[in-house]
């Protein structure tokens, strides 16, 4: 567009977009945040893990499971009746074994070895300092102090303290 009429046209601003609204900008940054994504990624994989082990068990548990019990075919078909209602107890049963399969392999592959993890790179809790007991309002202070923090009595030298009288011998 050259010529004359482009020159006389007002600049005319272009149309904000939804991300440059502050809150879509975070919302955005939000869903970018690596936590986020990870937790996503967590559930996609859990989603398709479930899907294997539910595909496990009718395949292969559940037949071995209706070979058990005496029942032929497919287990997930066996229901019972009571007053002329269906109830489908095979495939509970098969929904209750894929639980267990899938709590048991995350329990044995996720939480046991984070619980080591976490006790291994854990850092040694710093050994509290002995307490005694003011003399004067009996709140409880560090053995070496010299003073009470609370009633701010001199606590040093004084008899039934041996901790603040090394320490004003050692000054």
């Amino acid at each position: 567009m050259s010529g004359r009429g482009a020159a006389m046209r007002p600049h005319l601003p272009l149309p904000r977009t939804d991300l440059e609204y502050p809150v879509f900008k975070g919302f955005r940054s939000f869903l970018l945040r690596g936590n986020v994504v990870d937790l996503a990624v967590g559930i996609v994989i859990g989603a398709a893990f479930t899907a294997v082990v539910t595909g496990f068990v009718t395949a292969f548990l559940t037949p071995l499971i209706g070979v058990a019990t005496g029942a032929v075919g497919d287990f997930t078909q066996k229901t019972f009746d009571v007053a002329g209602t269906r109830f489908p107890y095979g495939v509970f049963v098969n929904a209750l074994i894929s639980f267990l399969l899938v709590a048991a392999v995350i329990y044995f592959a996720v939480v046991v070895p984070v619980g080591k993890l976490q006790t291994r790179f854990e850092s040694a809790k710093p050994v509290p300092a002995p307490k005694v007991d003011c003399p004067e309002c009996l709140s409880s202070i560090p053995a070496a102090a010299t003073r009470c923090s609370f009633c701010t009595s001199e606590v040093g030298a004084r008899p039934g303290l041996p901790a603040q009288a090394q320490a004003l011998q050692s000054h």
